[in-house]
């Protein structure tokens, strides 16, 4: 049994609760320090720093259980475990997303340091963020339908309550509740998806599944099953037209949980949604359709709905929808071929948007901090602030730079290698339809550029504008995350074989596991 690879998912679960427990015990007034802030000394409660270093703490140890667990994965390749009714399993998909969000929650946990600071809750944010993470490694390993939910459940109630976390504010509670009740009934969608499967094969275990869905005679249940769960999934990783939550969520919500939301939660939804239809992939062979016909959809449409927005995040937020549809094309030429190319190049893009949207929305959180949060404001972060912004902030401009640079599909960035391997992987179908589909990927990469550029080109203004001229200086904690998602992106775009022994994998294990194919 690999021990590594349970506490892998088991110490965030155990360590969550101590986050906050010990986070919220108390310390003497002797404990207190006097400070100097803006010229006044003031006295500082080091507690607040405690659930910021256990968060970090779980996180490099974490680490280390990766290590391990991918070491063995590599040598040994994909392995199961039984536990009474739980099933899980490690093959190339799983590794893949717990890369995604244990690499991208530590750089978050960093950044969150001086971020969260001075808000109330603190604890209950690192504890929902370290516990966000767990959850999400354990829904990419989960081998039955039933726990697949279960986790998914999971990562959803967590997440709730950080895009919730300054509830005080009309807008996120708002937001939170929209997110609740739509994610809430998405849910019940799948459970009866479930319920339907089980009544028809008489098991949930997703290879099981497999082998009676080929011999069943009631496809049109299994149908209504795989409908079900395309929509109850979908809605969480935000398919047109179930993406309505998704801006108000990731506008509202703590930066590094914008980050989060965007770069990990909606990719867990996507491999949640991947698991189940998997199950399904003998039923018929019109999966590959479905793909194509949402991946077209959320490129068009993210990307027009970005265009008119004048709020920094929520241009971000509806720029994902673009790139979850890129991410489907490429799933969908590999469903239509069984080749896995386009899987490779899919999930080689879901990496890449990780780090470049996980880059763009700290960058973006870093300036809301310097011109809004440390002078005392939660106003929104307009296009028009960032105005002569790489003067005073040269380091969170230029990374927000890179970063949307990066998703506009621009060489030598990482995007433009990602999406390029999915072009390619669609050219070699030789299929009309296929090639047509890429051309338009290819025109709705151009056309993101409308609303990439501008921004850059603000930032880069001579005259700057008020809220830079009167913005606090940018904690040096807060560049960390910066400079290392940077140098990734830029790293990755010049080698991309830097992230093949993570993506390759995942796109072997999605052709294995659907049996798709003409």
């Amino acid at each position: 049994m690999n021990n590594a690879f349970l506490w892998l998912i088991a110490l965030p679960l155990l360590a969550s609760p101590f986050v906050y427990i010990l986070g919220r015990i108390p310390f003497s007034r002797a404990a207190f320090r006097t400070v100097r802030l803006d010229g006044h000394l003031v006295l500082e409660n080091p507690r607040s720093r405690i659930p910021a270093f256990l968060a970090l703490a779980v996180m490099l140890i974490m680490w280390v259980f990766f290590a391990m667990t991918a070491s063995q994965f590599l040598a040994n390749g994909a392995q199961s475990w039984t536990f009474g009714s739980v099933s899980l399993r490690l093959d190339g998909l799983s590794l893949l997303l717990a890369a995604v969000a244990l690499g991208l929650g530590t750089l978050v946990v960093i950044f969150s340091g001086p971020y969260m600071a001075d808000d109330a809750g603190e604890e209950k944010y690192y504890a929902l963020l370290v516990l966000m993470v767990g959850v999400m490694i354990g829904l990419g390993c989960a081998y039955d339908l039933f726990n697949l939910w279960v986790w998914f459940e999971a990562m959803a109630v967590s997440s709730y309550l950080l895009v919730a976390f300054y509830h005080e504010q009309p807008a996120a509670l708002e937001s939170g509740v929209k997110y609740l009740v739509q994610s809430a009934a998405g849910s019940v969608l799948v459970l009866l998806g479930i319920a339907l499967v089980f009544a028809q094969t008489g098991t949930l275990a997703l290879d099981q599944i497999q082998s009676a869905a080929r011999a069943t005679v009631n496809a049109p249940a299994l149908l209504a099953a795989g409908a079900l769960f395309l929509i109850g999934y979908g809605v969480k990783a935000a398919l047109v037209p179930l993406h309505t939550w998704l801006p108000d969520a990731h506008s509202q919500a703590p930066s590094g949980i914008s980050a989060m939301l965007s770069g990990v939660v909606i990719e867990a939804g996507l491999v949640a949604l991947l698991r189940s239809l998997g199950s399904l992939s003998a039923v018929t062979p019109s999966w590959s359709t479905l793909l194509f016909i949402f991946g077209a959809l959320n490129m068009l449409l993210g990307n027009l709905l970005a265009l008119r927005q004048t709020q920094v995040k929520r241009m971000l937020a509806f720029s994902s929808l673009s790139h979850i549809g890129y991410m489907l094309l490429g799933l969908g030429i590999a469903v239509y071929s069984g080749q896995p190319g386009g899987a490779e190049g899919s999930f080689f893009h879901l990496i890449n948007h990780a780090l470049m949207k996980g880059l763009a929305f700290l960058a973006a959180g870093a300036l809301l901090y310097c011109l809004f949060i440390a002078t005392g404001s939660h106003n929104a972060l307009l296009i028009s602030d960032l105005a002569g912004a790489a003067r005073r902030y040269p380091l969170p401009a230029l990374a927000l730079s890179i970063a949307v640079l990066g998703l506009g599909g621009l060489p030598p960035l990482a995007g433009f290698m990602s999406k390029w391997q999915i072009f390619v992987a669609g050219f070699q179908t030789h299929d009309l339809v296929v090639m047509g589909l890429v051309i338009f990927a290819a025109l709705n990469s151009v056309l993101s550029l409308g609303y990439y550029a501008p921004l850059v080109n603000m930032m880069y203004r001579q005259k700057p504008s008020t809220a830079v001229q009167s913005g606090k200086p940018l904690p040096w904690i807060m560049g960390i995350p910066l400079v290392l998602l940077s140098l990734a992106i830029v790293a990755i775009g010049i080698w991309p074989t830097l992230v093949q022994w993570l993506s390759a994998p995942a796109g072997a294990a999605l052709v294995s596991m659907t049996a798709f194919g003409r």
